[in-house]
């Protein structure tokens, strides 16, 4: 299927990475930080070493082409050498997420068929430690850490002593089994091959030539997930380097000494920064909130004037003055260093975009799936569009499909083609056939419109929408995104298939809400606040005025229903990738929600 794409060389991730070890032997590739909160960095050529060492060790156990390795891990330095390592020998890696559900790991092992298994931690080994009695392929555990018989550290001493050449898989040959974790039913495997990583990684170096060795970048998405591998190949190809997030708590100090250069992120961490910004400076008040406004005003002239070419003396004074005292300090969170970000997985606030446009860290909004390993468009420095998510990639085609939508529609479902495109769903093959096309594209599930200048618009998700009894379609995740921008709503789930009007079931953000509680004298407990009615029409009118001018007002929520449970992946309401699990929300909450349609 590779024949007709003319792939750039090399075609396999095992040549891709050996490419960087032999151009960039001494440059630093991953740092992990040490017991004393500084970071250590390990070399390409460190890295080369333990990866040939590991490939040994696996095939002195008996690991041949077409196996399965799994790995149950947070990003790491052993993550990225197991990954390697048995792409050298043509097996396929089995990434799983460390917060996940003990039968989630047991059906993906089960269903993958997966040989070794590697784990992060004698925790979870202590879970799965009967899984080889339960499970007939499982032959052997190892963990990633530490000394002993059964560690990857005992393996790569194996390999150390019996060294094997690489093999080179060929593009067609299965890399990366993916599983997403879906908002229904067992989780789907998604087969790519290594023509599909590397096609898209030369096609994330077109849309972005200025990437380099110097180039660094704070690791944060999980490799468990196609867009957070698709990061680390295209840093390691360029020779560029990945420091480990240590946990979500020490992200500002992370990045402070990290000191990024480019980001490849979601919407919520920009978001939740504008909040806390914005937050902060209406509540000093005074002369720091004047001169905040007035510098983002002077920004946000500065720029239009600057797409018409024109320029103001004014407005360019303005904004140098609070450049230097105000949006450097703002810069200075993210490290000092950043040129700009990417941000996929969810649509980004236009207008939260432009801020940090105008302040001088700009934001590119991406498009993908893991079906399509994961790039599809992007926005890039040299070509971009706010509210978009950009041109279609190198050798990607997209087409929209007008025919499974609404008569009159000015948008379709995203069909798209390319050597992206997955292999299929492993052991489902009626799964596969509902979304790869005849002729060998793959339906999205999305909704989307080109306009005159080839930039792809989202607008909708086809499974998630649905119609209201007057027959209007409704899309809750773009107005959910919206809501969650409010400073008091940390979760938000839109329901109404088949019913008059919309109602939103939201979780506050209790931490934000203490604030105001103390504030206007109120109980700080999350029960007291939930049920406050005072804070439940503060938060509602709030939420109304800012969807009014974006959404029909059939769309918006005319009800609330006000709960203290989060959304979170341990109680099974959001996968993954974060994404809300509405058959599981609507179930556990179907009698308080039906109870708003009858007050």
């Amino acid at each position: 299927m590779f024949e007709k794409y003319n792939l750039t060389q090399p075609d396999n991730l095992v040549g891709l990475f050996e490419q960087s070890v032999k151009k960039y032997p001494d440059r630093p590739c991953l740092g992990t930080k040490n017991r004393n909160g500084e970071y250590e960095w390990v070399t390409y050529r460190e890295m080369g070493r333990r990866i040939d060492n590991l490939r040994g060790g696996l095939a002195s156990i008996g690991l041949r082409k077409g196996d399965a390795v799994g790995i149950i891990s947070n990003n790491s330095v052993e993550w990225a050498v197991g990954h390697f390592a048995v792409a050298g020998i043509g097996a396929m890696y089995v990434p799983m997420y460390e917060a996940e559900l003990v039968q989630i790991w047991e059906y993906i092992i089960r269903d993958s068929a997966i040989k070794v298994l590697f784990v992060s931690k004698p925790q979870i080994l202590e879970k799965i430690k009967d899984f080889p009695s339960k499970i007939s392929t499982l032959e052997k555990i190892y963990l990633i850490q530490g000394e002993g018989e059964n560690t990857m550290a005992a393996l790569e001493k194996i390999g150390e002593k019996n060294p094997v050449n690489p093999v080179y898989p060929a593009p067609e040959d299965n890399a990366v089994l993916v599983y997403t974790s879906g908002t229904t039913g067992d989780p789907k495997g998604v087969l790519l091959m290594h023509g599909n990583w590397t096609s898209n990684h030369f096609a994330r170096a077109i849309a972005y030539p200025s990437f380099n060795p110097e180039d660094r970048t704070l690791s944060h998405l999980p490799w468990a997930h196609c867009y957070g591998l698709g990061e680390m190949h295209t840093f390691t190809a360029v020779g560029g380097s990945l420091g480990f997030l240590e946990s979500p708590m020490t992200i500002v100090e992370d990045m402070a000494k990290i000191r990024p250069t480019f980001l490849i992120s979601v919407p919520r961490i920009f978001n939740k920064v504008y909040d806390t910004i914005v937050t902060r400076v209406n509540d000093a008040g005074g002369a720091k909130k004047f001169l905040f406004d007035m510098g983002v005003k002077a920004a946000k002239k500065k720029r239009e004037l600057a797409e018409k070419g024109k320029s103001s003396a004014v407005a360019n004074f303005k904004f140098n003055l609070v450049n230097k005292i105000v949006f450097q300090k703002i810069r200075d969170l993210f490290g000092g260093r950043l040129l700009g970000a990417v941000t996929g997985s969810a649509a980004m606030n236009p207008e939260i975009s432009k801020f940090f446009f105008d302040i001088g860290i700009p934001l590119y909004d991406v498009y993908g799936l893991s079906e399509t390993s994961p790039g599809i468009t992007a926005n890039s420095p040299t070509c971009y569009r706010i509210g978009s998510v950009g041109k279609v990639m190198d050798k990607v085609k997209e087409v929209i499909d007008q025919s499974v939508v609404e008569p009159g529609a000015q948008d379709g479902e995203i069909v798209v083609y390319g050597p992206n495109v997955m292999k299929g769903y492993h052991n489902k093959p009626q799964a596969t056939a509902e979304i790869i096309t005849p002729d060998g594209g793959v339906r999205t599930g999305d909704r989307g419109r080109l306009d005159k200048d080839g930039f792809l618009w989202i607008t909708g998700r086809i499974k998630d929408q649905y119609k209201l009894e007057n027959g209007k379609y409704v899309f809750p995740a773009a107005m959910e995104e919206d809501i969650c921008l409010n400073h008091y709503v940390l979760n938000a789930m839109v329901h109404g298939a088949g019913c008059e009007y919309n109602v939103c079931l939201i979780v506050p953000d209790f931490a934000a809400l203490a604030g105001y509680a103390e504030k206007n004298n109120l109980p700080k407990d999350p029960e007291s606040l939930a049920a406050n009615e005072d804070i439940k029409r503060m938060i509602g009118s709030e939420i109304h005025a800012n969807l009014k001018n974006k959404y029909g007002s059939y769309e918006i929520p005319k009800k609330f229903l006000f709960t203290t449970e989060p959304f979170t992946l341990e109680n099974g309401m959001l996968t993954q990738t974060m994404k809300v699990k509405r058959r599981v929300i609507t179930e556990k909450y179907k009698d308080q929600i039906t109870a708003l349609y009858h007050e």
